[in-house]
């Protein structure tokens, strides 16, 4: 029996693809084929654009209380059925139940603060700015928008993108990771089902052909992007090329300093979570632990244990802590860098190599299963340490003092995320005012700023201007016009050669 066909979503339909090609989508847990789904032709990505131009024009005129409304409807329905939704995801992804939840939870969040566009979208007003004249700004949409998102969180980033987008009346072209792509379709039924009218929101599976045929095309006006840095890069440059707007966030390489005077519990518990959670597959993942002088003798022993005792399941388990690799490709390549952690000399305590699927419960022995990895030893010339794994590996580097913890650091090429451990007051100001990176998290390990804040990282962590939704957002997705105004009656008689003042 084939697979059923994943298909894209144009103008309010579910369309086959034409392009003639295909991926397979698989079960992470269990290895087995659930799908297939199509690859999009530039033909493809076309017709999909022009839908969302067709479109654009009404929803455009559409006041801003009554696309909130259509957001508040989307809304109720996402919480109707985020469980749905939290289930496509582990199907796809391999993250555990309970994560998954957390990820729609957190896209939700993204939902209701779009719901209050209206006040979002308020310009500002100054009477007689000159004689008899009055300015003002307000914020329009773009038109056509795109997001490209990751197979990491298939809601909550295309969440970051479309409910802002789509509430300030832009609409919108979501490419979808073909690793996980059924949650692009299911949102998409609800915005139908919450009134979204036809055109303003549309899917195009596909790979990079999907990618290139948006970057390049006239009547797409910005693109948003999440992945890695050299693609983040490639984005950023061939849209801007183009003459898009381009929001393109990249890699990272998340440190947690832990001072000798932090709880030790709680800094494990931390460093489990955020390091393990997700089978490390999460751009805000601390995969680096910066140890401050004695405190690493301290926290290693209870770091080996811990690690040594994560429930590595099926994510369908509610037992479990971490689920599995999302592919097999992947897999070889997080073991890839195991092993060159190891041949440069670092000092591996736990192998996850050593991991199988019938560890992992029934059914699971063909799926992409790894355990959790723990170094100790890091040196900062390593590859494990510079480079983004993306997988169940913390790396740890051990230092004499505050000064080196921050120095190194700030070094790094990434800058997107950092936590830092302490009891110390002034150590967590200083952390925070000095530290080269956008996200800081103080006894906070994965600091992911709430809807409202705005998402993005520093250095070569981001590509653009403007963070990922919040106020950022709603400036990414509109463009102010300033409008002054004055009447017949005002005007003084003669021509006017010298620049306007404010006399």
């Amino acid at each position: 029996m084939s697979a059923p066909s994943i298909d894209h979503y144009i103008a309010g339909q579910r369309l086959a693809g034409t392009s003639g090609r295909t991926q397979s989508v698989t079960n992470p847990a269990t290895g087995a084929v659930t799908g297939q789904v199509p690859l999009a032709s530039s033909a493809e990505v076309a017709r999909a654009v022009a839908a969302a131009q067709a479109a654009f024009p009404a929803w455009a005129d559409t006041p801003p209380l009554r696309r909130a409304r259509v957001m508040f409807k989307f809304l109720e329905l996402l919480n109707q059925h985020k469980d749905t939704l939290a289930h496509l995801i582990t199907a796809e992804h391999g993250k555990v139940f309970t994560d998954a939840q957390g990820e729609v939870t957190r896209g939700i969040e993204i939902v209701e603060f779009a719901t209050g566009i209206p006040q979002l979208l308020k310009g500002d007003y100054t009477e007689q700015v000159s004689t008899g004249i009055d300015n003002w700004t307000m914020r329009q949409p773009l038109g056509v928008v795109a997001g490209i998102t990751p197979f990491n969180f298939p809601v909550m980033v295309p969440m970051w993108m479309f409910p802002v987008a789509i509430a300030a009346g832009n609409t919108f072209v979501l490419k979808p990771s073909p690793i996980d792509p059924s949650p692009s379709l299911f949102m998409a039924d609800l915005l139908k089902q919450a009134g979204l009218p036809d055109g303003v929101f549309n899917v195009v599976q596909g790979d990079k052909e999907a990618v290139d045929a948006l970057l390049v095309h006239p009547d797409v006006k910005a693109i948003s992007f999440v992945g890695s840095t050299p693609i983040a890069n490639y984005i950023y440059e061939t849209g801007a090329h183009h003459g898009k707007r381009v929001q393109a966030l990249g890699g990272a390489k998340n440190h947690m300093v832990v001072m000798p005077d932090a709880d030790l519990d709680q800094v494990v518990d931390a460093l489990i979570g955020s390091a393990y959670g997700s089978a490390g597959e999460r751009c805000m993942a601390i995969s680096v632990a910066v140890l401050v002088g004695e405190v690493a003798d301290k926290v290693m022993p209870k770091l080996i244990e811990r690690t040594r005792a994560l429930k590595v399941l099926d994510g369908e388990n509610l037992a479990a802590e971490m689920g599995p690799i999302v592919t097999e490709a992947a897999r070889g390549r997080i073991r890839g860098y195991i092993d060159a952690g190891v041949a440069e000399g670092a000092k591996l305590l736990v192998d996850g190599r050593q991991f199988n699927g019938a560890q992992a419960g029934a059914g699971c022995d063909n799926g992409f299963w790894l355990g959790g990895t723990l170094f100790d030893h890091v040196g900062t010339d390593m590859k494990i340490y510079k480079e983004e794994i993306f997988g169940p590996v913390l790396s740890c580097v051990r230092v004499p003092d505050f000064a080196q913890a921050v120095q190194i650091i700030n070094d790094h090429e990434f800058g997107n995320g950092v936590s830092c451990f302490t009891r110390d007051g002034n150590v967590a100001r200083e952390f925070s005012r000095r530290i080269q990176v956008g996200m800081v998290g103080i006894n906070v390990p994965i600091p992911v700023p709430m809807a409202w804040h705005g998402f993005g990282g520093w250095k070569r962590s981001l590509f653009g201007d403007m963070h990922a939704y919040g106020e950022e957002g709603v400036r990414f997705y509109t463009k102010q016009k300033s409008i002054m105004q004055r009447w017949p009656e005002s005007i003084a008689k003669g021509a006017e050669f010298v620049m306007p003042t404010s006399k």
